[in-house]
């Protein structure tokens, strides 16, 4: 089992910038490929960025790209999500989610999700 705990959500000012983090438990979490998604308020949960394990290749969705940013530091078993310039419609509740097997992405392990609210 592998557990993913999400922090660092808040309610911040359009403009203003947040920082989540996401913890996830396991030795072999360099490997994990890790994503961050977002759900609002009677929407469908959406991709937001991830990050390949060992080669730490990024990708996002268009809306957020040149405005967020994803890392991960492997010896603290951490992935970040640096959000800067962020809109009110960025407003939702985060998941962090880890991949935890090779072969075809898919997120086996969720977290609990974190609150952001943008206030306009």
């Amino acid at each position: 089992q592998v557990q993913v705990v999400e922090s660092g959500g808040g309610l911040v000012q359009a403009g203003g910038s947040l920082r989540l983090s996401c913890v996830a438990s396991g030795r072999t979490f360099s490997r994990y490929r890790m994503g961050w998604f977002r759900q609002a308020p009677g929407q469908e949960r959406e991709f937001v960025a991830a990050i390949s394990g060992t080669d730490t290749i990024t990708n996002y969705r268009d809306s957020v790209k040149g405005r967020f940013s994803i890392s991960r530091d492997n010896a603290k078993n951490t992935v970040y999500l640096q959000m800067n310039g962020l809109k009110p419609e960025d407003t939702a509740v985060y998941y962090c989610a880890a991949s935890t097997v090779p072969g075809p992405v898919k997120y086996d392990y969720w977290g609990q999700g974190t609150q952001v609210t943008v206030s306009s």
